[in-house]
């Protein structure tokens, strides 16, 4: 539709307009409101408190754990899954027999809910009947209480995370890999490159965009982690497993403090959208068009 100043709309945005402020302008918004009350997520009477919300988070040790968790969940997950999906992706570039059995095979943990995933790992890390229990007692030792400890608990949760999304940075840069134009390697191996020089000084910046899309995605899937944690230990014991995702339900379902919880969610937003800017704005800096 042309407008009288010259310019022209796409009516065709119009649906996805209105989507975008029915699902997550208003409910932002709303957010942002319920945030500066006590409301308690059920009441009609919302009473206004200001920052009250905000300042209460600084005193907050279990959210001060939640937060400590979101990072290492985050950082740690995203760390490892591009470490591991940029070895497995460069491993599965070149022809070998069953590559295509090994990309599945990588791969099908993200075909797994995250909930799900949680639940059939609590079958094995279960201190009465797991299954790593059992093998335990078949060798000969004493049960382990696997959830017990915090850091444990915390870097099984990574560990899951890791394994489970790893896949989908390997297709990422399996993607990146493949738009590397063999020209580049034939040079370099005319100018007496090795490999390594080659992947150093080729691969790794030809292929920034895909690190930045697999690096952004990891980091922000890792800062919201909900599910795994809430179907295997719902963030104990006590508050020890909880991330800034599952601490926000517990404030709003368990402790019915609504107001407390989008104040949370709200940091949570922020961090979030910071953390992804951040990244973002230093791999558009270090992008090389080939």
């Amino acid at each position: 539709m042309k407008l009288k100043n010259g310019s022209t709309i796409n009516l065709f945005y119009i649906p996805a307009l209105i989507l975008m402020l029915v699902f997550v302008a208003y409910p932002l918004g709303q957010a942002i409101y319920i945030a500066f009350t006590d409301w308690n997520g059920y009441s009609q009477h919302l009473n206004f408190v200001g920052f009250s919300n905000f300042f209460n988070m600084l005193k907050d040790g279990n959210l001060h754990t939640a937060l400590l968790n979101t990072l290492i969940y985050g950082f740690g997950s995203a760390f490892f899954q591009n470490l591991f999906g940029l070895l497995l992706a460069v491993f599965l570039n070149s022809k070998f027999r069953g590559h295509s059995v090994v990309r599945t095979f990588v791969y099908l943990p993200v075909m797994i809910a995250g909930l799900i995933m949680g639940y059939i790992i609590y079958y094995f890390v279960q201190y009465d009947g797991g299954v790593f229990n059992e093998i335990l007692g078949w060798l000969g030792q004493a049960p382990l209480d696997f959830m017990a400890d915090r850091w444990r608990a915390v870097g099984i949760i990574t560990f899951i995370n890791v394994w489970q999304y790893t896949g989908i940075s390997m297709v990422i840069y399996m993607a990146g890999l493949q738009s590397i134009s063999t020209s580049y390697y034939e040079a370099a191996t005319l100018d007496g490159a090795n490999h390594w020089r080659c992947f150093w000084n080729i691969t790794i910046p030809l292929i920034v965009p895909a690190m930045s899309t697999a690096v952004v995605m990891n980091l922000i899937g890792g800062l919201k982690l909900f599910d795994v944690i809430q179907s295997l230990t719902s963030g104990g014991p006590g508050f020890a497993t909880h991330s800034l995702s599952t601490y926000i339900s517990n404030q709003y379902f368990q402790a019915q403090n609504a107001g407390y919880s989008s104040a949370i969610g709200i940091i949570t937003f922020v961090l979030i959208v910071v953390v992804a800017g951040v990244f973002n704005s230093f791999f558009s800096k270090h992008e090389i068009e080939a």
